[in-house]
């Protein structure tokens, strides 16, 4: 028969260390998974690690979205981004332009593409106190117009905005895109220059040509200069001047560098010229009687540098103008008539004034 256990209460003591284990070690039920953690312990850590990896997520969007906003400002400040730029803030004579005769039939053909399908290059403009100012784009800008006044669609025109001011960068630009789309005449390059000296813009007709057409060859920019003498000795009085050739033109120049401009000015100023072959004829007949041209070996053929002065108003009414070469000073007074007596006197003093 077996021996019987005695069975003898706990001590109190280890009855706490029991109760403090059951508190701090969960029971593992029939239901329960192998972790001892608690299932809603469980859900709340899966929660907080998905809205981590969420919130990694959304940074990395937001420092991406950061940047392409950085760019994009970066973008619109260099002028590389189109806006859209109602019309009549836009001033199109805001620097003198290089073209100077509209081709109808090309003027037609852009109404028609713009027609049909948009605008596809942005125009040029530069921020002015009143609104912007056009560098590059005046034909596009002048479509847009003609079709604003039938299609409220064209109220609007894309532009991109550059930093150029009234300075040598807005004529530099201009100057690029007509040679690259439309291929200025002789003339209109020769043209521009003296304007743009003309404007202070550069120091000189021969700083002008050198900014405005400094790709192109040393013999083109030669070419560009007496293209420039041509029209600012005659530009005033010739009614065809971007149908000269680039033969004529520069025979022109070589005669108005040595001395011609009286004769062929008088010609122009006598003669009706009625077309570009009767304006020529009217000139050729000047030329005929003009003094020869003198070759001068030490400056290897190079134009002279026009500087011009004025135009400075006369109390009377009418004008002076001046233009200074190295070794010539032209002055010519307009809208005033003057004696001969009056002639002599001021030829009188402006000798004593040389001496």
């Amino acid at each position: 028969m077996a021996k019987r256990r005695r069975l003898t209460a706990p001590d109190a003591a280890e009855i706490e260390q029991l109760e403090a284990g059951f508190a701090t070690k969960p029971t593992l039920g029939p239901f329960d998974t192998n972790s001892a953690t608690p299932p809603i312990a469980q859900v709340a850590a899966e929660a907080a690690t998905l809205n981590g990896m969420a919130g990694v997520t959304d940074r990395v969007a937001l420092a991406k979205d950061q940047g392409d906003a950085t760019r994009w400002r970066e973008a619109q400040d260099a002028g590389l981004v189109a806006q859209m730029v109602p019309l009549e803030q836009i001033d199109a004579d805001y620097i003198r332009r290089d073209r100077m005769v509209e081709d109808a039939e090309a003027m037609a053909e852009l109404l028609e593409s713009l027609r049909v399908n948009g605008l596809r290059t942005p125009i040029e403009i530069t921020r002015t106190q009143e609104g912007f100012g056009l560098i590059s784009g005046f034909r596009r800008l002048e479509a847009f117009r003609r079709l604003s006044d039938t299609d409220p669609r064209f109220a609007q025109i894309p532009a991109f905005v550059r930093d150029a001011k009234t300075g040598q960068g807005a004529y530099v630009s201009m100057v690029e895109e007509n040679e690259l789309r439309a291929n200025l005449s002789p003339y209109e390059r020769g043209r521009i220059a003296a304007l743009a000296a003309g404007q202070g813009v550069f120091a000189s007709t021969e700083a002008a040509v050198d900014a405005l057409f400094a790709a192109a060859s040393k013999a083109k920019r030669s070419k560009v200069r007496g293209f420039a003498v041509v029209h600012e000795a005659l530009g005033d009085l010739l009614q065809f001047p971007v149908a000269l050739s680039e033969k004529a033109g520069l025979k022109l120049a070589a005669a108005l560098r040595d001395g011609a401009q009286a004769q062929l000015r008088d010609a122009l100023a006598r003669g009706e010229a009625t077309d570009p072959k009767s304006e020529w004829s009217l000139l050729e007949s000047a030329l005929a009687v003009a003094p020869a041209p003198a070759s001068d070996k030490s400056k290897g053929g190079r134009p002279k540098q026009v500087m011009r002065i004025g135009p400075l108003a006369l109390n009377g009414g009418g004008e002076v103008r001046a233009e200074v070469t190295e070794d010539e000073l032209r002055i010519r007074v307009k809208g005033r008539a003057i004696s001969v007596e009056e002639a002599q006197r001021i030829t009188a003093e402006l000798a004593k004034m040389v001496t």
